[in-house]
């Protein structure tokens, strides 16, 4: 059993709205220190809305975010620059600036929180760029010279520039190739038994899920409808639960991820 001690995120009482749309009402939410959290949710259901918001992009309409066991909401900009400084974010699409390299991508935040010489900048580029599985040619690249692929693990390496004690990924395996995204689900658990860093995984990409994620949560009717082990997660009654989890696609997940070969059918 965890407690709030080992609870690196606490959200009680959210509430998002844009406008007359009600995003999030009431949500709950716990993420435990050192995992892999998935959230999942139908289209709509706010799950980059929810990502921003904990990371302090965006400020919801009422509620609390504790972050490290601070309050995130209402701070003074420095104060929450202090939290920001340690938590890494691969955005949807990479995110990257167009006109610079990947090794310049990847200093951007080096040279906004550290006063560093250009040849420490560059050491540590190439180091984050190794750690995102990136061959060192690739640093002296554009953005539009990568591969989709590439792009996102330029991405991540941004994310990690800072040594984040938190990984927010928001659908990192989008668009990617079967084998491309198996590799990249792998880098991530690597990472986080690596550096012992806890991952916040927007997805919905069921064999992330099932491969990588300790735990799931699924947002439905604007509040976190339940947080637990995919195991126990897809027994859940609820109807969109039930087609996500025991449909084609997420028994041919399930089985992958035992090992086992997916019955004729079953895609």
């Amino acid at each position: 059993m965890s407690g709030p001690a080992d609870h690196i995120i606490e959200v009680r009482g959210l509430h998002n709205r844009f406008g007359s749309q009600v995003v999030h009402e009431g949500l709950d939410l716990d993420v435990r220190r050192g995992e892999i959290l998935g959230v999942v949710g139908g289209s709509g259901t706010g799950k980059s809305v929810l990502m921003r918001s904990i990371v302090g992009l965006n400020e919801p309409a009422g509620g609390s975010i504790r972050v490290f066991g601070e309050e995130v909401l209402g701070r003074r900009d420095a104060e929450r620059a202090a939290l920001q400084r340690r938590c890494g974010v691969l955005f949807q699409n990479g995110a990257l600036f167009s006109s610079l390299t990947v090794a310049e991508n990847v200093m951007v935040p080096l040279r906004e929180h550290h006063r560093l010489s250009e040849a420490w900048l560059e050491r540590l580029a190439g180091l984050k760029i190794a750690l995102a599985g990136l061959p060192a040619a690739a640093a002296g690249k554009l953005p539009s010279q990568l591969s989709g692929g590439m792009v996102k693990r330029a991405a991540l390496a941004r994310a990690l520039a800072l040594d984040p004690e938190l990984l927010f990924l928001d659908e990192p395996t989008a668009g990617l190739d079967p084998i491309g995204a198996a590799a990249f689900d792998r880098l991530v658990r690597t990472l986080r038994d690596s550096l012992g860093v806890t991952v916040f995984i927007v997805t919905h990409d069921l064999d992330t899920i099932y491969t990588v994620c300790d735990r799931v949560a699924v947002l439905a009717q604007r509040r976190m409808l339940v947080a637990d082990t995919v195991a126990r997660v897809e027994r859940h009654d609820d109807p969109w639960v039930r087609e996500y989890f025991q449909g084609p696609r997420g028994r041919a997940a399930a089985q992958s991820a035992l090992g086992a070969p997916a019955t004729a059918g079953t895609i």
